[in-house]
């Protein structure tokens, strides 16, 4: 994968639909990132939340977990993004997507696994 993980996601979306999606206000997701709920980055000065992150009007089940053990490994969100996207064929995608699925503890499990 190249450094730049912009082709990683299937598609991306801004705050203010992301606060639509979620049926909270655009101050909630704000404190959802801050809280690492949720993974935003930007990109061309707009913040943006990969589309898959938040599937049928919820944050994955899993996803806060994970970002939390990245974020003790020393991952910053970026490399949180970087990781998510990069392709497993263990995973049968990536960890994003196996994240949504049957493979979600071996999402965690491997996340967990970074910090030793």
């Amino acid at each position: 994968m190249s450094d730049s993980v912009t082709a990683g996601p299937a598609g991306w979306v801004n705050l203010p639909d992301v606060s639509e999606k979620l049926g909270v206000s655009i101050s909630k997701v704000h404190q959802m990132i801050r809280d690492g709920q949720l993974l935003a980055v930007k990109r061309d000065g707009v913040r943006l939340v990969p589309a898959e992150l938040v599937a049928n009007g919820t944050v994955l089940k899993h996803l806060p977990g994970v970002l939390t053990l990245l974020r003790d490994a020393g991952y910053n969100d970026e490399e949180a993004l970087r990781w998510l996207y990069e392709p497993d064929d263990a995973l049968e995608g990536n960890a994003a997507t196996g994240l949504g699925g049957h493979r979600a503890r071996e999402v965690k499990r491997r996340a967990q696994a970074l910090g030793f």
